[in-house]
């Protein structure tokens, strides 16, 4: 009871935060920062890439090669021609960003030989998927005619839905090794906590994350048969079993909650808004990078999707405010089931590397798509504090 009323939640979450130590949370600033900073350098990268892509008249000319062949197969020809040729000249930057910068920052480990046989696979399966998808796009265009952008949020739903389903299964596993977690304290706990959510043990994992990352990170993935909570081999090997067991509890919210569902939802709305909104200034942008193709032209796809990326980029506020809504959810799920405050707060503090833990509250609403790491420590020492309560007035 005197514990209780001499714990303070403000001065619990300061300890946990400065606990990182001021080299620790200037290096995490500095990176964070930088990270934001890339999202608009992203940009005016990929605006250099569509208009080299447009200039060079690449996808014209293999429309006309294709000319006698069905529309359906030149589309989606010309579709993936594109995602493979743009993800081509944009490969200095993504190794740039995904590899030499994370390298620099120590967040990973991993030998740019690896790094590149990965994106190579990544740069294939972009290819076709976007082929197919966009495929699908112009159809609607065609079929449609100018409602085409209602039934897009449809076509983005059914494909984030299969992409969900089939990543587990097929995609998942080509860049990292999945497996049971070996009998122990650790899969006796997690496998007590499924049982609680009514989830088969069959669906939790841990994978080698470290080959790509040495961040502290888990996941749920996949719908239907094929979801999943997965842990990355960073996570298990510094945690503790009861960060272990807050963690996946906070997983086990996702899964529960179905936040998965709700962001399928959102981005089907979403898909609606940006090709409503991309239908309207397309001839613009087609404009100013010099072409004379039409929304309806898969020719002019380059421009269509830099549009698409510009309008997805301005909705971040949105998207990451919905996705901060499910992730406090998650943390609270954890704390209901699990109860374990302090050892949530611990594995917390550990994506502190990566996440810069005291954004300032515009920072976070731009650019976070979780809590800042103060916010969500002081959540669970309210949390703990409650409890104390509750349990000092017995």
């Amino acid at each position: 009871m005197i514990f209780a009323a001499t714990f303070d939640p403000a001065a619990e979450t300061a300890r946990y935060i400065d606990g990182l130590g001021p080299e620790a949370l200037a290096k995490a600033a500095d990176y964070t920062t930088g990270s934001h900073w890339l999202l608009l350098w992203g940009l005016v990268v990929s605006a250099l890439v569509t208009w080299i892509i447009v200039r060079w008249g690449i996808l014209d000319k293999i429309w006309a090669r294709l000319e006698k062949r069905g529309w359906a197969l030149k589309t989606f020809a010309v579709s993936a021609a594109f995602a493979f040729l743009s993800s081509i000249l944009l490969l200095p930057w993504s190794i740039y960003t995904g590899w030499w910068r994370e390298a620099g920052y120590d967040r990973t480990s991993q030998p740019l030989a690896d790094y590149l046989s990965q994106s190579a696979i990544g740069i294939v399966i972009s290819a076709l998927a976007l082929g197919l998808f966009f495929l699908g796009v112009y159809a609607l265009i065609r079929k449609a005619g100018k409602r085409w952008w209602i039934w897009s949020g449809g076509l983005a739903a059914l494909a984030v839905t299969f992409m969900l389903l089939i990543s587990p299964i097929l995609i998942e596993p080509l860049f990292n090794e999945y497996k049971p977690v070996p009998k122990g304290e650790v899969r006796t706990a997690m496998e007590a906590m499924a049982d609680e959510a009514d989830i088969p043990h069959d669906r939790i994992f841990m994978f080698d994350g470290s080959r790509q990352s040495n961040n502290f990170t888990a996941n749920v993935s996949g719908v239907f048969g094929s979801a999943r909570i997965a842990i990355s081999d960073v996570a298990l090997k510094e945690a503790s079993l009861d960060e272990v067991k807050a963690v996946t509890g906070h997983e086990i919210g996702h899964y529960v909650l179905g936040h998965i569902w709700r962001m399928v939802g959102v981005l089907a709305l979403l898909s609606m808004a940006v090709f409503f909104l991309a239908d309207r200034i397309f001839p613009w942008f087609a404009r100013k990078f010099g072409s004379s193709a039409a929304i309806s032209d898969p020719t002019g796809l380059p421009i269509l999707l830099f549009v698409v990326t510009l309008l997805l980029q301005l909705a971040l506020p949105i998207t990451n405010g919905i996705t901060r809504m499910g992730e406090r959810e998650s943390d609270n799920y954890s704390l209901r089931t699990v109860n374990l405050p302090d050892a949530l707060a611990g594995a917390l503090v550990k994506t502190a590397e990566y996440r810069y833990p005291r954004p300032s509250a515009l920072q976070e609403m731009l650019f976070y798509t979780h809590p800042s790491v103060e916010w969500r420590v002081r959540n669970a020492m309210d949390w703990k504090a409650a409890q104390l309560k509750k349990e000092g007035g017995k």
